[in-house]
């Protein structure tokens, strides 16, 4: 068993591809003071804005480095659905991306919240949410990946709420950070390890 080196300017990741075969009994939505509110066609600026401040703190980056023309693609595609979490004054502090382009298929996308939110029950909100939109007349698969990225919880959270890992994989990206992609202090929790950090 050996170890295997990643550049300085790298990060790797391992990702675990989860998956429901057979729609669940879906429990009651439980109470909650957000909205869940459909985007159809999103704005782009308006998009990557609520992309980033959920997803920066777990270096979520895909969409920021996408080409305009390949993210309107997506977002103006009628098999993908976007929502955003809203509080009361209608702020953005969470966001739910389904994506239904493969036939008889349900891709959670995106999920997330607002640190701020996290570990206060409003996962399991957000979640009978998606699996109620997602489990619609023709699908009869729904699946989500998480790496060790992601917040610490994210793989039992998605276990303790039906989906069964059936896939890992290894991936390796450059660090959105050393390029100004994100800012230093994003992702605390992986060290940065550039030519120029501290040491």
């Amino acid at each position: 068993m050996g170890l295997i080196g990643v550049p300085n300017d790298q990060i790797a990741t391992v990702v675990t591809s989860l998956e429901m075969v057979a729609k669940p009994v879906l429990r009651p939505t439980p109470p909650s003071p957000f909205r869940l509110v459909h985007w159809p066609a999103p704005d782009s600026d308006r998009y990557r804005t609520l992309f980033r401040r959920v997803g920066e703190p777990w270096m979520w980056f895909s969409r920021l480095v996408m080409a305009e023309e390949r993210l309107r693609a997506i977002l103006d595609d009628p098999g993908i659905e976007v929502y955003a979490v809203t509080n009361r004054a209608g702020i953005e502090l969470g966001m739910l991306e389904l994506d239904f382009r493969a036939a008889g298929t349900c891709e959670l996308s995106f999920f997330g919240l607002v640190p701020e939110l996290t570990g206060k029950g409003n996962g399991g909100w957000l979640m009978g949410h998606a699996l109620s939109l997602g489990w619609r007349q023709g699908i009869g698969r729904m699946w989500v990946h998480t790496c060790t990225l992601d917040h610490p919880a994210a793989l039992g959270f998605y276990q303790r709420h039906g989906f069964v890992p059936y896939r890992r994989e290894i991936e390796t990206f450059a660090d959105p950070r050393l390029s100004g992609l994100m800012p230093r202090e994003a992702a605390p929790h992986i060290p940065c390890l550039g030519a120029d950090s501290v040491r």
